[in-house]
Order: C-alpha cells, then structure tokens, then sequence
C-alpha cells in the first residue's frame, strides 16, 4: 500500500512556529525512511496553531533536506493566486530539484476578511467562481498552448522541468473537473468522509485520458485520511484526544484559534466523549480511523478495496511530534503484517 502525508505543521507543545518548521522538516526525513512517497504541505493563513501557510517556501527546504520522497504542496489555493506566478514558482522548484516537486493545486476560503487580505485589488470582495477558469490557465501556462488570439498567447513561462500536477478538493466539483481534466484527484477524506464514496466513484467512471503534460491515462486517486494508530486503542485514542477536544469547541464556540490542549487535559475534558468508530462500512469511513495498529491497518486495505484508492494520504492533527512518528512507524509496520 503506498503512503503518504500531508503537514499542517502543527505548534508543538512547549513549542513555537520556528520549531513546527523544524517538525516538518524532521517528519518529512522520518517517512522518508519509513518509505512514504511524497509529504504535502499545507496552506492556512490567519491560523495560530499551524506554521504551514506557504508551502512553496518550505517545500525547498524539505526537499533539500531529503534525499528521494517527492514533495509538494497541499494545496495552493489558486482562487487567491496569478496562475502565471504559480506556474513560475512552480517550474523553478522543479528546476531545482528535477522529479520530486508535486503542485497540488485546490481553492479554499480563509475567512471573509483574510481573503480581502490576500487580494491584490481591495476595491471589491470578489464574489464571483472563476476556479475552472483559474485552473484551465494554470495548465495552459505549462503546456504553452494558448489559443493564438488569446492575449496570454504572447508570454511564456520558460522553464526546464515541470512538476507532476493534483487536483485536490472535497466536493463534486473537484471530482468532475479532475475527470475531465484527465487529472490525477487527492479527494479529502478527512473533511468530507460521507461524499467519498460516491464522489471518487464519480471521478473514476467519468474520467477523460489525457495525454498532456499535465493528465493520466488512467484516473490515479489519493485518499486524504485522519489516522491515529497506537499500540493500543487507548494510546491512539490518548493521541487523538486533544484533535477530539478541538473540534468539539470549534464546532461548538467557533473557536478556531484556541491551541491543542496537552493529552490528559483533552481526555479530562473530553470524558467519556472520545470517540473511536471502528468501520462497518468501508464506502461510509469514520471522520478519523483511530485505534490500534494493526486494526487501523486492516480499515484501511479494506476502504482501498472497496473505492480503489492508489495512495493513502495521512493526516494526523496533533501537537505531539514524537507521538505523530510513532504512529506512523506503527501504521507502516502494520500494514506490512497484514
């Protein structure tokens, strides 16, 4: 089963945003050895808890730092961005580290005012869904074929290299521009578990071959997943309390800023609230597969048969950083015993 992983760079406890960095980089060498294929990062801005917020500076750092796992973004949120600058940004990662760059690419809100924020015009909100427009530019940026009355058909992203391209997304939307697209699709089971099935099932049956530089063949399909595994349901459950506890208040208080509570404070405060679904239905996965790990690891080849995933993408929201390895060196393991 290929693995991989996506980093928010979480603030650590007893921690700051330089050591979340510092995180990053150590988890990105760790799975490499652990046989991961790649590591995302991730975009989020206006965020206190999470350092990851402009993956295409960190993701030279952490290529420079390992040796062969690709890395990539997940994602850049392109409706706040010049496809243009993307695709520039993007071939020079390329060019500086030949076959290991990913752009993944997806489009995301960060809130009303830290939009504006990102906007380049601030006379107005932009309120109107330009994203298939937005994307459609950013491949022909890459493949240089604008039409020849297109104003953009007289500039040229001039590049060596090209990085290997993601649609990444939660909703039906993703799924069909993917398919038609011809795009390999990372569909964000984390957010939105209840859709994947029908959704991903959507991307695969529609999917369109593409023999661009940017499309597939075959419809490729990463699954993004919340997985704690431990050596016991407890420890995993132990590991997952203080994401339990903040999703709980965020849902509850709309507090998106409050930070992971250290894991005792999130069990007290949790009671006997904790939640650890284990799978009954593999086309209706639990929000996160939490438990020990070698039960974790059967969930998981269960929903890869069932929706034909390609490659799992684990994410794990957590404020322990040795813990967050452990638990990867658990689930890898696992699922070589299997």
């Amino acid at each position: 089963m290929t693995l991989s992983y996506i980093d928010l760079s979480p603030i650590p406890y007893g921690g700051n945003r330089t050591s979340a960095l510092q995180d990053t980089i150590e988890t990105a060498q760790f799975i490499e050895d652990l046989g991961f294929k790649r590591i995302w990062l991730a975009e989020h801005h206006n965020a206190a808890n999470f350092a990851g917020r402009v993956p295409e500076v960190v993701i030279p750092i952490v290529a420079d730092r390992t040796k062969h796992i690709r890395v990539g973004s997940g994602a850049v949120l392109l409706n706040h961005y010049s496809p243009f600058k993307v695709a520039e940004v993007f071939s020079t990662l390329t060019e500086l580290f030949p076959g290991r760059i990913d752009l993944g690419i997806g489009r995301a809100t960060t809130g009303p005012y830290s939009d504006l924020a990102l906007q380049r015009n601030r006379s107005s909100r932009q309120t109107t869904d330009d994203s298939m427009e937005q994307l459609e530019e950013l491949l022909h940026w890459f493949t240089d074929d604008f039409p020849k009355d297109h104003a953009f058909s007289q500039v040229k992203v001039y590049r060596d290299e090209a990085p290997e391209f993601y649609l990444l997304g939660s909703s039906s939307w993703s799924a069909r521009a993917a398919a038609q697209l011809g795009l390999a699709y990372a569909f964000s089971g984390f957010i939105n578990p209840s859709a994947a099935y029908d959704t991903t099932q959507w991307y695969k049956g529609t999917f369109q071959p593409n023999n661009k530089l940017y499309g597939r063949s075959r419809p490729y399909l990463i699954l993004s997943i919340s997985v704690y595994a431990g050596e016991t349901d407890e420890l995993a459950l132990r590991l997952s309390a203080p994401m339990q506890q903040y999703m709980r208040d965020l849902y509850r208080k709309g507090q998106i800023n409050e930070p992971l509570k250290p894991e005792d404070e999130a069990v007290r405060l949790l009671g006997n609230n904790t939640s650890l679904q284990r799978l009954t239905d593999p086309t209706n996965f639990p929000k996160h597969i939490i438990g020990k790990a070698s039960t974790v690891a059967r969930e998981l080849k269960e929903i890869a048969k069932t929706i034909g995933v390609d490659e799992f993408m684990i994410q794990p929201m957590t404020a322990n950083h040795a813990g967050k390895l452990k638990s990867m060196e658990l689930l890898t393991r696992a699922l070589d015993n299997v």
